[in-house]
């Protein structure tokens, strides 16, 4: 049976480009639905997708996490392709990432932006990107070359197991850590990347988002791995206190006396911290476990792209 295919494109002001953007994927992928989802958009992006043939709808909470809540919600399909709004995905590559994703039954194939045009990809975007992959290589053991690409092809069981609770655009972030966590079979294909069109500008900002990036770090280490989190935390509180205590105890092993005791009273604090610090840790880490097993379950629910023995 063949699978039916949806394009899901989120937008945000992009009249100058959508119009390429449709054009290229109905080319490319011409069984497949494509719907636009407009983003409160002030220009006339509304208007110029749905002259080019796409499904346009709406959603009114900003940002672009919360959008592909709403498209993951609402539309039906076997096999998702998202991409950005700006023509800047090679639209062409979509039927090798589908073909890739069906044949090795993966459910994340995402494809790793090429660029040639030094305006296509900023330099701070490109040191954020590495810093990522590192740090998801650190934590799960493994990564993707371009964890921030928007240009992502998944299966159906991957779009309705995903809890999407990211607002904006670290949305990109928490599919990658969605995949990893649960070790489901992903893979890459590198494509094109290319500059916006004219009369198209980015909604991003390098020092903003380099926040929202080292932010997304410290949250991500404290979500999925908060043994660690807290046991570091917990450490360094029993390191200060220890640091403190050692002229303290060297004066009580000579006197018998502590003379000081607004610091004994203030080691006494930081060791009660440091044991809260780690048992906090060591419960959280039992819930993240079972967070996981309940969120592999509704995963494991779902066909996998391609199985036939199985329904759709």
């Amino acid at each position: 049976m063949t699978p039916r295919i949806a394009v899901i494109l989120p937008c945000y002001n992009e009249e100058a480009a959508i119009a390429q953007t449709i054009a290229g994927f109905r080319d490319a992928l011409p069984g497949a639905a494509i719907y636009v989802y407009d983003n409160n958009s002030r220009d006339r992006t509304v208007e110029v997708a749905r002259g080019a043939g796409a499904i346009v709808r709406s959603e009114r909470m900003q940002g672009k996490g919360n959008v592909v809540r709403r498209m993951f919600a609402d539309v039906d399909a076997d096999i998702y392709v998202m991409a950005d709004g700006d023509a800047t995905y090679d639209a062409s590559a979509a039927p090798a990432m589908v073909a890739r994703l069906i044949d090795e039954q993966l459910d994340m194939v995402v494809g790793a932006r090429v660029h040639e045009a030094a305006e296509a990809y900023r330099r701070g975007h490109v040191l954020g990107n590495r810093l990522m992959t590192g740090f998801l290589a650190r934590l799960f053991g493994r990564s993707f070359t371009d964890i921030f690409s928007g240009y992502r092809v998944f299966s159906r069981r991957f779009v309705k197991s995903f809890p999407v609770l990211s607002a904006g655009f670290e949305i990109e972030t928490e599919m990658s850590v969605h995949a990893l966590e649960l070790r489901m079979p992903v893979g890459e294909v590198e494509t094109a990347y290319f500059a916006r069109p004219e009369g198209s500008t980015s909604k991003l900002n390098t020092y903003r988002d380099g926040m929202r990036i080292l932010r997304t770090i410290i949250r991500l280490y404290r979500i999925e791995r908060p043994l660690l989190f807290f046991g570091v935390i917990g450490a360094l509180l029993a390191a200060a206190g220890l640091l403190l205590s050692v002229d303290l105890a060297a004066t009580f092993m000579q006197t018998g006396l502590v003379p000081r005791l607004p610091t004994a009273v203030l080691v006494t604090g930081l060791m009660i911290l440091a044991a809260l610090s780690f048992f906090t840790g060591l419960i959280l880490d039992t819930v993240v476990r079972g967070r996981q097993e309940v969120r592999r379950l509704a995963y494991l629910a779902l066909p996998a792209p391609g199985d036939s023995s199985r329904g759709a």
